[in-house]
């Protein structure tokens, strides 16, 4: 059945008085909550987040009952029209709009009680870790049955919907398969909310990174890096890999500062500088200080100083400027302690000197030797035996090969006419028979 012409007046009439109302309940709903929230202390006003999608549901609730009061939504056989199902379908949404901000306004009021800018927070960040959690399974939840109780105005769905249950099991089984990585993060994130493992605000060494824990979500983790980075790990990495958490039980921590130095250190000194450094900062909470030498081998001597601090941000800071004093006193009060590496060559005394005396000859003894025959030296190697084959020696080539490197080379200050210089083809046949002295030109006694 159309629409009635003569209907559109009061339709217009109507939709000014459905706005009109929206307004006016927005309004007038928001003034208890306001009044409430001040009385309790709420640590967050759950009017700002609530205003919008409730003004929008109450408005679409109107406006659907103005629609049916001036025209018919329904035909003869008393099938809706298509404005009755649309009007439908928006409530559903809105509705669903307006749950979830309440859940997350809940949600944020109960976090709001623990705070995480306090020394100790251990409970805080495990309520938050666990209620961020939760919130989000609930905003799942929410939306999924949104979704089916729009899929149900539609007609014919609950048919599919049976034959689709008939086949749930092999459905499930090949979802189950396809999505095994997910799921596993999936229960996996549920593991660390409610295990205690890590929470938000933990400082964690992942991947080799230090940072803190910044969200922790239904699949996966993310890790704040000292430098500003965000590390994103799957939540199966916290189950299955080992890593370090920092502020498991409290925030407090113990860390050391090691220096090689010299033997020649002062160690009383440095501890005496070490208690001014420390009682002149704030980032020493006071439990622990102590300076040792843990090691004195290698040349040096390994200066180890233990400092506490009240976390993982101030250790770091309280180390650094351990470090840099000391390593300032050092300089300035105890140089000789400075780290040096040592050189020292000693003589033998059990080793006597070796001296080279040189035999005097006379003109006689040279001539004969010069004159002297020369011995003939037979092959020694045995017949059937290989002989070496060398680069220089073996063979008819590794001979003229040496013969191009040690031809006849005059000794120094030799005399070009005398016959008595030494070659090189001789010297190469030293196995054959040892060279004679008288070969040798021989200066001494005053000759220049």
């Amino acid at each position: 059945m159309p629409f009635a012409l003569q209907s559109w007046p009061s339709f217009a009439i109507a939709v000014v008085i459905a706005v009109v109302a929206a307004v006016a309940i927005g309004a007038l709903s928001a003034v208890p909550v306001h009044v409430i929230a001040r009385k309790r202390k709420w640590t967050h006003d759950p009017a700002a987040s609530l205003r919008r999608p409730f003004r929008i549901l109450v408005l679409v609730v109107l406006l659907w009952i103005a629609a049916s009061v001036t025209f018919p939504m329904r035909d003869t056989e008393g099938r809706p029209y298509g404005v009755d199902h649309v009007a439908l379908i928006v409530t559903i949404v809105t509705a669903a709009w307006l749950l979830t901000a309440i859940v997350s306004s809940g949600f944020r009021q109960v976090l709001g009680r623990y705070r995480l800018d306090v020394a100790d927070n251990r409970v805080a960040r495990r309520v938050h870790t666990q209620l961020n959690l939760l919130n989000r399974i609930a905003m799942v939840v929410i939306w999924v049955l949104a979704l089916g109780s729009v899929l149900l105005t539609f007609p014919g769905v609950s048919a599919v919907g049976t034959s689709l249950l008939a086949s749930a099991g092999l459905v499930s089984v090949v979802a189950g398969l396809a999505a095994q990585s997910t799921l596993a993060n999936v229960f996996a994130g549920i593991q660390l909310a409610f295990s205690d493992a890590i929470r938000v605000d933990d400082v964690v060494i992942a991947e080799g990174q230090w940072g803190k824990i910044e969200e922790i979500t239904l699949t996966y983790v993310v890790v704040h890096i000292w430098d500003d980075r965000r590390l994103v790990l799957p939540s199966t990495y916290f189950t299955t890999t080992p890593f370090e958490n920092w502020t498991r039980r409290n925030s407090e921590l113990l860390g050391a500062v090691e220096i090689d130095l010299d033997w020649r250190i002062d160690p009383e000194g440095m501890r005496e500088r070490l208690d001014e450094v420390l009682a002149g900062t704030d980032l020493w909470d006071g439990r622990a200080k102590v300076l040792q030498l843990t090691d004195a081998t290698g040349g040096y001597v390994r200066v180890r100083v233990l400092v506490t601090a009240k976390d993982a941000g101030t250790l770091f800071d309280l180390r650094c400027l351990v470090r840099e004093e000391l390593v300032a006193w050092i300089h300035s009060r105890n140089p000789s302690a400075l780290p040096r590496t040592r050189l020292e060559q000693a003589e033998d005394p059990r080793v006597a000197p070796v001296t080279v005396d040189v035999e005097e000859r006379t003109p006689a003894d040279e001539q004969r030797a010069a004159t002297a025959p020369v011995p003939t030296v037979k092959d020694p190697t045995p017949s059937g035996q290989i002989k070496h084959q060398g680069l220089f020696t073996g063979s008819e080539e590794a001979e003229r090969r040496a013969e191009l490197f040690t031809s006849s080379i005059p000794l120094p200050h030799a005399d070009p006419d005398d016959d008595s210089r030494v070659t090189a083809d001789e010297i190469t046949r030293a196995d054959a028979r040892p060279v004679d002295p008288a070969h040798v030109e021989h200066r001494g006694r005053g000759d220049s």
